[in-house]
């Protein structure tokens, strides 16, 4: 390993860039525009990524149409004044990333200063008066057709949020296994614990009781979180405060600019974006990776624990089994996020060694049930077979003192038939 590490090293970042070279290069975006704004003459012009098809139809007839059509969004430039473009939206069937969101904000906001620079005559000087700021408001057009508010940014967050403590999770707790087999099995308190019972029914007993003391701290930190977050809001919006902005309250001169800080400020915006996520779904769905997760890795780990005398001695057999966990957690944090729709991201969220991960960082973008099913049948099916295989290292390992095993001697030990 001393020898094979470093190549390993220099292969996985090499993989993650290749990857995520490849992700980001092989989307092609067709883009419808209905661009009802008389002002803007100048045109979108396609890159390498994103097709823009310049359409006729009126906005009602192409969000009819879009199931039925090859395009993948719908770009409606509504009317607005050049100094303040407002209302311009992206809709899709699916949500739009931000990368996407980002490219098109950017085009829009060069036509505009085009546009300026050919109506007013100006000199190279004035060229940084001319930018405006573009924001498009991101919708998703749902099963029944109805528009839904969105965020990239919001999903995104959400995303990352969600993928990085999966990937916390599940080291932090496997690891604990690997440790806590390794003190049973040095303190020989394993001899005899193994009288009582079965080697299979040790790995498991400890392996779902560290699972339930990280759900346990889950549900800790989701009741924690939104308590303190309700006292935070009380503390910094008193009540008398939220009398005086509400809807039907009248707004005196010196509280406009409180009102208009609540209504348009990012706490609303985070607010009106998570309005439309489904919740209750993330998180049910972020228990149940978590579960699946750790036992398909925590099983790998109690059996490097139950092979090595020392945590020194584990190093040779973690990163193996460390470096899937690695990969995924890399390229849904780079991939995945900036095209949650397209085939790396699909692949990388069903093979079990990656979806816990890379689903939960797909799942605030909105992803087809038929997937979703898939992803949790392989990952249960997954941890099935390395509890399974775990279990047959795991039964000799766990009495085996003195000797360093090698790979090859761990095959041995799974193909011991009693």
């Amino acid at each position: 390993m001393t020898l094979l590490t470093p190549l390993i090293v220099a292969g996985f970042y090499g993989l993650i860039i290749y990857f995520s070279i490849q992700g980001l290069s092989g989307t092609v975006n067709k883009i419808a525009v209905v661009n009802e704004n008389k002002t803007l003459t100048e045109r979108l012009s396609s890159t390498k990524n994103n097709t823009y098809v310049y359409v006729d139809q009126s906005l009602a007839q192409m969000k009819a149409s879009l199931k039925g059509s090859d395009f993948d969004y719908i770009l409606y430039l509504p009317e607005f004044k050049l100094d303040n473009p407002q209302g311009i939206q992206i809709l899709g069937t699916k949500q739009a990333g931000l990368t996407l969101n980002n490219k098109i904000s950017d085009g829009i906001e060069d036509l505009i200063r085009i546009q300026k620079l050919k109506e007013s005559g100006l000199a190279q000087k004035d060229l940084d008066k001319l930018k405006s700021s573009v924001s498009i408001d991101t919708k998703k057009i749902g099963e029944t057709g109805k528009e839904e508010d969105s965020s990239a940014g919001a999903s995104t967050i959400i995303a990352y949020v969600a993928g990085i403590l999966m990937f916390m999770f599940i080291m932090l707790y496997g690891i604990q296994v690997m440790r806590g087999v390794i003190e049973e099995k040095t303190s020989r308190i394993i001899e005899v614990m193994i009288s009582s019972v079965k080697p299979f029914q040790l790995m498991m007993g400890k392996i779902i009781g560290i699972a339930l003391v990280g759900l346990t701290q889950f549900i800790l930190w989701i009741i924690l979180t939104t308590a303190i977050s309700a006292g935070v809001v009380k503390v910094f919006l008193p009540e008398k405060n939220k009398k005086e902005v509400s809807a039907n309250a009248p707004i005196k001169d010196n509280d406009k600019s409180i009102r208009e800080a609540v209504d348009n400020g990012p706490i609303a915006n985070v607010q009106k974006a998570l309005a439309n996520l489904d919740v209750t779904k993330i998180v049910s769905m972020f228990v149940f990776y978590f579960i699946g997760g750790y036992l398909f890795y925590s099983a790998l780990y109690a059996a490097i624990g139950s092979a090595v005398d020392s945590e020194t001695e584990t190093q040779q057999f973690m990163f193996p089994v460390m470096m899937p966990l690695l990969l995924g957690y890399s390229l849904s944090l780079s991939v995945v996020t900036n095209d949650p729709y397209g085939s790396m991201a699909f692949w990388l969220s069903i093979i079990p060694f990656t979806s816990p991960i890379a689903m939960m960082v797909r799942l605030p973008y909105g992803v087809p049930e038929w997937q979703l099913a898939l992803s949790i049948a392989l990952l249960v099916l997954g941890f099935i077979g390395t509890v399974w295989m775990a279990s047959r290292i795991y039964r000799v390992g766990i009495l085996m003192y003195g000797k360093k095993p090698s790979l090859k001697e761990m095959i041995k030990w799974f193909t011991y038939k009693n």
